[in-house]
């Protein structure tokens, strides 16, 4: 009899016709779109905010974002369904966002004033010519491009990927620039080369996509958006479920029958019909039970990501820049990326004479960076923020801390063979689905992980879709270095 009280209190079992693991983006998307057509999903979220990495976390009234997230798509489908979930809730920003890079900021998209003040006529010279001689070898060698390093090399020329390239995207990936592959520039610099920069400089405009002046944000930021998408699958018989942490998945054969959730201690089992997953394939392939083939584990657990931290400062500052954000180059300083929130919306900060930075810095768990405590992040990023000569450190009133596991796929050398067996092996599952940046290993931006998880709904309703071609010819407005 004690036995089966302690039975029951840490299992439980109902059942459920669609579960959706993560309330971000693309869990969201998906959840709204199945209610929309009279279906009542389970949205299991294991974090105790909804957005993922999307999302707007606050601190002392101060809101901030992991990392910036813009409003610009081309996917008609997404932007409609921005403006039917927030309506007005929406402003209009001016994008501005530059570059430090040997003690001197540089425009970007690049002017012809910061490019040839901070870098003169002869090295600016030197740039040109070297892209040219990229240019004659690629066409005498007919070699393709298999590595970002190649492949930058080829459009933008050798010096100017040692100038602005190298060393930025090495402090992001944590790997030489030669053993990311090349799909992953390809995905997100498409269209832009120095020919177009040139083009830039001289006529202040240029065909590329990457270079998007203007973008919509959320009044109070994106997490705003994602908070407003869950209140409405509520409304419509849909049930968002924060704190729950999915321990793990049962399959008979092919079909995934249920999965096993721990909330407060508690650990309940949902059976369920249809199952979508926006969790990391390395997380979703090990908790499988029976266990996939040895061969898939063995490939899944090959993946690879990197993670990332922001230290948000609150400074006594009104006015430190004028960017949405800066990029930093500079290899003697660890921070990557600094983001003004309140230069995207004053609705972030909840007084106007304060500014509040976030100081990004990309890293991996468990390394000296990661392992680094909250008051020595702070001390750190108001360190460089002094030395980058950006504010003064008494300004510095404070701060905290957010660490994000797994906040980017990596793209390095055999990323795409791995993927490739572990996509086969998923597809053999009847009613399995994945989406999302971390579901598919994809660096996705919203809008894209917002049409995977679209799209996955309507497989459910009935239409026959791909999700794994979403994104494979895009990235037509992020930055060439980020």
């Amino acid at each position: 009899m004690k036995e089966d009280c302690i039975f029951s209190k840490l299992m439980k079992i109902n059942s459920q016709n669609i579960i959706i693991i993560g309330a971000g983006p693309a869990g969201l998307t998906c959840a709204y779109e199945l209610v929309k057509n009279n279906h009542q999903p389970l949205v299991l979220e294991q974090a105790n905010l909804v957005g993922g990495i999307s999302r707007t976390e606050v601190y002392e009234g101060y809101r901030f974002d992991i990392g910036g997230h813009r409003f610009y798509t081309k996917v008609k489908q997404i932007e409609q369904l921005w403006r039917e979930v927030l309506g007005d809730n929406f402003i209009r920003v001016s994008r501005l966002s530059r570059i430090y890079y040997q003690g001197k900021f540089f425009d970007y998209p690049l002017s012809l004033k910061s490019t040839l003040f901070n870098l003169g006529l002869i090295e600016s010279s030197l740039i040109i010519l070297s892209y040219l001689k990229a240019k004659l070898r690629f066409i005498v060698d007919k070699k393709e491009a298999e590595t970002f390093e190649d492949w930058i090399i080829h459009c933008f020329g050798e010096r100017l990927y040692h100038t602005f390239f190298k060393t930025y995207t090495e402090k992001v990936w944590g790997i030489p620039c030669n053993l990311i592959q090349a799909e992953w520039a390809k995905q997100r610099i498409k269209g832009l080369s120095l020919k177009e920069a040139i083009i830039n400089i001289i006529f202040g405009k240029s065909n590329a996509k990457s270079l998007i002046n203007q973008f919509d944000y959320p009044i109070l930021g994106p997490g705003m958006m994602w908070e407003a998408f869950a209140d409405a699958i509520e409304n419509k018989g849909g049930k968002v479920q924060l704190n729950s942490k999915i321990i793990k998945i049962n399959r008979k054969s092919t079909k995934i029958l249920s999965i096993e959730v721990e909330e407060k201690g508690e650990i309940k089992t949902i059976n369920g019909e249809h199952f979508i997953f926006s969790m990391p394939l390395t997380k979703l392939l090990n908790i499988i039970e029976p266990k996939p083939p040895e061969n898939i584990l063995k490939v899944a657990n090959k993946l690879n990501y990197r993670d990332f931290l922001i230290v948000a400062l609150i400074i006594d500052a009104e006015d430190l820049f004028p960017d949405n954000w800066i990029y930093i180059h500079a290899p003697n300083f660890q921070v990557g990326r600094i983001q003004n929130f309140k230069n995207w919306s004053p609705k972030m900060v909840p007084d106007l004479t304060k500014t509040c930075l976030g100081m990004e810095y990309f890293c991996s768990e468990g390394d000296d960076l990661w392992n680094l405590s909250n008051s020595e992040l702070i001390k750190l990023a108001t360190k460089e923020l002094k030395e980058l000569g950006l504010a003064k450190y008494k300004l510095v009133e404070g701060g905290t801390v957010l660490r994000q596991k797994k906040a980017y796929p990596v793209y390095d050398k055999n990323y795409y063979q791995y993927l490739t067996i572990i996509k086969d092996y998923l597809g053999t599952f009847e009613n399995l689905q994945t989406i999302g940046r971390n579901g598919m290993h994809r660096y996705n931006n919203q809008d894209h992980s917002m049409l995977t998880g679209l799209l996955a709904a309507k497989n459910i309703l009935g239409e026959k879709h791909d999700l794994w071609e979403v994104n494979t010819e895009r990235s037509y407005y992020e930055e060439f270095i980020k």
